[in-house]
C-alpha cells in the first residue's frame, strides 16, 4: 500500500473523491507548465533556452532524481507485462509532450498556448474509454463536448481581439496534447498496480539513454537569464516529476475519463498565471469562458460512467 493509499485509508475518504482531489493538485502543478516553459524559452525576438534542451533537460534531471528515489526505496523492477505501457509513457510524458511543447512556446504566448490545452481532457476521456473498456453516459460527452468546445471558442475570439494569428505552432501544440494524452491513460492504468511514483520515475529511467546525450549536446553556448534557468528548474522538478505522482494517482482512483475533465480548468490557471509572471493580459471575456468551463466540468463529474457491459444511456 503507498503513502497516499494509506493516508486515503485513515482518512476514510472515498477512493473517488481522493482520485479528483489528487487530480486537482496534479491539474494546479501542471498549470504553470506552460507560463514556465514560455520563461524558459524565451521569445522568438529574444530567444532563451532552446526548446531541445528544455526538453531533454527536464527529462534528464528528472530521470536522474527517479533513479536516486527508486534506489533509496529499493524499488522492484516493473513485471515483463508493464514495460510496453511504461514505454508508452516515456514516448508522451518524457519526449511527445516535452519536445512539442517546448518548440511551439517560443512562437506563441504562454495565454494563447494555455487555451489549446482545451483538447486535452476530452482527448483522454476517448483515449481512457477505449482502453479501460468504459462507456461514459451522452450526457457525460455533452459535458464534456461543451467544455471543449467552449475553450476552443474563447481562443478564435481571443485570437480576433488581440491580433494573434493561427501559427504553425498551434499545430505542434496540438500534437503534444495527443501525447500527453496517450500518457495520461497508460500512466493511470500502470498506477493501478504500481505506486504512482515509480510509473513515472521508471518511464524518466528508461529515457536517460536518449534524454542525457541530447542533453548535453543541446547544451546552451550563451549566457541565459536567471529567469530562465527558473523555469527550467520548475518544469524539471515539478511538471516533469512530482506533478505526476499526483496526477497518475488520482486517475487510476479517480477513473481516467471522469478525473482528466479537471484537467479543463488548467488553461484558466495558467492564463491566470501568466498575468503577473509574464505581464499578459486577462479580460473579463477570460473570466466568463473561465466559468462557463467550470461549470461544465462540475456538471461532467457528476454523470454516469458505465463499464462495456453496463445500461444503455
Amino acid at each position: 500500500m503507498t503513502r497516499l493509499e494509506t493516508t486515503w485509508a485513515k482518512a476514510k475518504m472515498p477512493a473517488p473523491k481522493l482520485g479528483m482531489w489528487l487530480g486537482l493538485l496534479g491539474v494546479v502543478i501542471f498549470s504553470l507548465t506552460l507560463p514556465m516553459t514560455r520563461l524558459a524559452t524565451g521569445s522568438a525576438a529574444d530567444p532563451q533556452l532552446s526548446g531541445i534542451f528544455i526538453a531533454m533537460g527536464r527529462a534528464t534531471v528528472a530521470g536522474l532524481l527517479s533513479a536516486l528515489l527508486l534506489v533509496a526505496q529499493r524499488a522492484g523492477l516493473p513485471a515483463r507485462s508493464d514495460w510496453q505501457l511504461l514505454g508508452l509513457t516515456a514516448l508522451g510524458a518524457v519526449f511527445g509532450f516535452p519536445l512539442f511543447t517546448s518548440i511551439a512556446m517560443r512562437h506563441v504566448e504562454s495565454v494563447h498556448a494555455s487555451v489549446m490545452l482545451g483538447v486535452l481532457p476530452l482527448t483522454t476521456a476517448a483515449i481512457g474509454a477505449w482502453a479501460h473498456k468504459q462507456r461514459p453516459s451522452l450526457g457525460f460527452w455533452v459535458c464534456a463536448s461543451l467544455g471543449s468546445a467552449l475553450v476552443v471558442g474563447f481562443a478564435v475570439l481571443r485570437s480576433g481581439q488581440t491580433g494573434l494569428s493561427l501559427h504553425w505552432a498551434d499545430g505542434v501544440l496540438l500534437a503534444g496534447m495527443g501525447w500527453a494524452a496517450l500518457s495520461y491513460v497508460t500512466g493511470a492504468k500502470l498506477s493501478a498496480r504500481m505506486p504512482a511514483e515509480h510509473v513515472i520515475c521508471w518511464a524518466l529511467v528508461i529515457s536517460l539513454p536518449v534524454s542525457l546525450p541530447f542533453c548535453v549536446w543541446a547544451l546552451p553556448d550563451t549566457t541565459i537569464r536567471a529567469t530562465s534557468w527558473m523555469g527550467f528548474a520548475y518544469v524539471s522538478l515539478f511538471s516533469m516529476w512530482i506533478g505526476f505522482f499526483a496526477w497518475y494517482r488520482g486517475l487510476a482512483l479517480g477513473g481516467t475519463v471522469r478525473v482528466s475533465q479537471i484537467q479543463q480548468l488548467q488553461p484558466f490557471m495558467s492564463m491566470l498565471i501568466s498575468v503577473p509572471l509574464l505581464g499578459e493580459q486577462l479580460d473579463l471575456m477570460t473570466v466568463g469562458f473561465g466559468l462557463a468551463v467550470m461549470a461544465a466540468v462540475m456538471a461532467g463529474k457528476r454523470m454516469p460512467i458505465y463499464e462495456r457491459s453496463g445500461p444503455i444511456s
